[in-house]
């Protein structure tokens, strides 16, 4: 659009230009339709810049949010050894006091 516009306003004034000659309008055409040219290109290649950071925050957004994701279930893992370990330590103190009463009993 910006290319349109810009032209637009170039043949306006090459029409101008073209009273006083043919060449004139002619370069001054060429001239602006490579000002245009080099002014879209430019905006092309910055919003593709722009994307491609954008894709990048993403996937580093995804790989954080893997990371977050492994690290809960290592801990998860570790609260369930924990409780496994606390149990056996229960299953053996019951055992160890059944035992104690048993003995108190006989004597």
């Amino acid at each position: 659009m910006k290319k349109s516009i810009v032209l637009s306003l170039v043949l306006a004034t090459s029409m101008g230009l073209a009273a006083c000659g043919e060449k004139p309008a002619a370069e001054a055409v060429n001239a602006a339709d490579a000002m245009a040219t080099e002014v879209v290109d430019g905006a092309e290649n910055a919003a593709d810049a722009s994307m491609n950071a954008a894709g990048d925050a993403v996937a580093n957004g995804a790989a954080a949010m893997t990371n977050g994701a492994d690290a809960m279930a290592a801990g998860a893992d570790a609260m369930a050894n924990g409780a496994d370990a606390m149990a056996d330590k229960a299953k053996e103190g019951a055992a160890s006091a059944v035992d104690a009463a048993a003995d108190a009993m006989k004597k």
